[in-house]
């Protein structure tokens, strides 16, 4: 039998069970707001048996552990939805730049727009309302040869190169930008390498020493989510629980070390990618923000910046062509009209700027009411060009932006996609690990009920101690 005080150690461990159960119970309440804090559970199992006269009689029961409450499946698949969702938000953010600095309206709101014949939407104040003012103005010189007209012209072709520049300076500005981003990204998947090395040490640490680490491999697993979203990763399990980390086929976290980080590097045309910081070897990314940020950078972007310089040289070489043939109002010539080759470089004439007079627009030397060259130039804005694909000048950049809003459409619709898909597997994941607080609450009240029951036992066996001792031989 027990005997007396065989049953007070078992109420003892009754109390130290229960208080065990409320202590559980109040931790998972305090974190009930904690981003990826896992719920926990307190194990409880019967103490061993002992043998009596009159067979096995209990002894109560005791803690056999502290079990965190997690899904390893929809933790590996948040990963991998994190590293889906961060490179469409990438996409999303670069070629938003983009679009900034095209002044062009895409989604067709806050300007009035017309529709060119690509069937691209665009605004009057964006470069292809400016294309259009260009030939206009040279229409009307061609009708009415004039000095107001000659310097319409001039101001047409200043403001229409001015946003030339402006559009190539933005768009290398998004560039910039780009490699900002990523170079940002580089540091904030270094910072969370080296976390989640020291967290193997103290989670293996905690586990050889038999006790749990609930909390630090909570934290390990927000680590692992925030690096999925900056790149994709492969995990292996190592010992004492250890996760070593592979980005792209660099072995990079092993156990509580960390072999080598990530830094970025220019392949010498000003596109940062990314390499092994010690070993020098390039990274192949797959997915994340760094992979999302590389991928719009140099693709639809890089596309837009090469349209619009060739829409640039093929407007300077189309107007110089005809222009730089005729004469100007004095009979003279040598004044080519635009200056530059792209975008970025792109000018009207000096010389032209500071006197209008000097535009040749004449066929003839001597018939300086000619202006049949004027009207040519005017006409280029419905001639198809050879070097623009076969396409108009405003087709050929209704189609460019027509490319990049097409491409933004897209990286909005997969950014609300993977959003609800993110959404519904944390959700899910909640319905698993998060804190339900009417279900703490009842565990709570029955461990409370639990724990007075096991003192009203340690109150009774010691009046009966009381009474045993009062008795008299």
């Amino acid at each position: 039998m027990l005997g007396l005080f065989g049953t007070l150690n078992l109420a003892a461990r009754s109390l130290q069970t229960q208080m065990t159960g409320v202590e559980v119970a109040g931790q998972n309440l305090a974190n009930i707001n904690t981003p990826g804090y896992s719920r926990q559970v307190v194990n409880i199992a019967a103490s061993p048996d002992i043998t009596t006269t009159v067979g096995s009689e209990g002894t109560g029961a005791e803690v056999t552990g502290i079990q965190q409450i997690v899904s390893s499946l929809l933790n590996a698949q948040i990963q991998s939805q994190g590293s889906t969702s961060g490179y469409w938000n990438a996409q999303q953010t670069t070629l938003q730049n983009a679009q900034n600095g095209l002044n062009e309206f895409l989604n067709g709101s806050g300007a009035t727009s017309s529709t060119n014949a690509a069937g691209a939407s665009t605004t009057d104040s964006g470069l292809s309302g400016q294309l259009t003012s260009l030939f206009n103005a040279f229409s009307s010189l061609a009708a009415s040869p004039s000095t107001s007209s000659q310097q319409a012209v001039i101001g047409a072709a200043q403001q229409l190169a001015t946003t030339f520049n402006q559009i190539s300076t933005q768009l290398g500005s998004a560039r910039t930008a780009a490699n900002m981003s990523l170079t940002s990204d580089v540091a904030s998947a270094n910072t969370l390498l080296s976390d989640i090395a020291t967290l193997n040490k103290q989670i293996g640490t905690a586990q050889f020493a038999g006790g749990t680490a609930n909390d630090l491999l909570d934290q390990r697993e927000q680590d692992l989510e925030n690096l999925s979203k900056l790149t994709s990763f492969t995990t292996s399990t190592g010992a004492n629980g250890a996760v070593n980390i592979n980005i792209g086929g660099a072995a990079l976290v092993s156990g509580n070390t960390v072999n080598d980080t990530l830094a970025t590097y220019d392949p010498g045309n000003g596109n940062l990618l990314v390499q092994t910081a010690t070993g020098g070897q390039p990274v192949i990314l797959t997915g994340g923000s760094m992979q999302g940020t590389i991928a719009a950078r140099d693709g639809e972007l890089a596309t837009m910046q090469t349209n619009v310089d060739s829409l640039a040289s093929n407007l300077v070489t189309a107007v110089n062509t005809i222009q730089n043939s005729g004469y100007n109002s004095a009979g003279g010539t040598g004044n080519t009209f635009f200056t530059g080759t792209n975008a970025a470089t792109i000018g009207v004439n000096a010389v032209l700027v500071n006197n209008p007079s000097l535009i040749q627009i004449s066929n003839s030397a001597t018939n300086t009411g000619d202006s049949s060259l004027a009207l040519q130039i005017s006409q280029l804005a419905t001639a198809t060009q050879s070097g623009l694909n076969n396409q108009t000048f405003g087709d050929y950049y209704g189609t460019t932006v027509a490319g990049l809003g097409d491409a933004l459409s897209k990286a909005n619709t997969e950014v609300a996609n993977q959003t609800a898909v993110t959404n519904m597997l944390t959700t899910q994941r909640g319905s698993i690990s998060g804190v339900n607080t009417d279900e703490e609450m009842t565990n709570l009240m029955t461990f409370q009920r639990a724990y007075q029951a096991s003192a009203q036992v340690v109150t009774t066996v010691n009046a009966m101690i009381a009474d045993v001792l009062a008795m008299k031989v």
